[in-house]
This record gives structure tokens, C-alpha cells and sequence, in this order.
């Protein structure tokens, strides 16, 4: 017989963006993530400029997010 142990806390998977699920790598998270390794936006969801300003780690910056302004990460806005 197996037993199994169950932990009292939530399963936490940091290798994967909070916000989109693209895989991050131990790298990125460890330079643009918060304070426990954890990322909030990642490339494939946000742009470079917005996530070396905090975004991956979950703080609030005044660059326009791609996915509410037409145009930006490199899309065309619609006319």
C-alpha cells in the first residue's frame, strides 16, 4: 500500500506567467520577478519596456499594457 501525503498549503508552479501561463524560465524570474520568484507578466503577454518597470513582478507601471491600448507590442491598432 501507497500512501500518499497531501501538503496543507496550494501547489505554487513559478515557472509559469500568472497572467498568460507562457513558461518563464528560472532566469527571468529571478531578475524581473517579485520578491518570492513569482511572475506576474511575462514577453509573450506585456512589452520589454513595461517589464523592466516592475510589471513582471506585479507593480503597477504608467505604460499603456498591450492588451487595452491598440497598437502596442508590436500589433497594429485597429482603424
Amino acid at each position: 500500500m501507497v500512501s500518499v501525503t497531501v501538503a496543507p498549503w496550494p501547489s505554487v508552479d513559478r515557472s509559469t506567467c500568472q497572467h498568460c501561463g507562457a513558461h518563464v524560465t528560472d532566469r527571468f524570474r529571478r531578475v524581473f520577478g517579485d520578491d518570492g520568484d513569482r511572475v506576474h507578466r511575462c514577453g509573450d503577454c506585456d512589452t520589454y519596456t513595461r517589464l523592466t518597470r516592475g510589471s513582471a513582478a506585479g507593480v503597477d507601471v504608467s505604460i499603456p499594457d498591450p492588451e487595452t491600448s491598440p497598437g502596442r507590442h508590436g500589433g497594429q491598432g485597429d482603424v
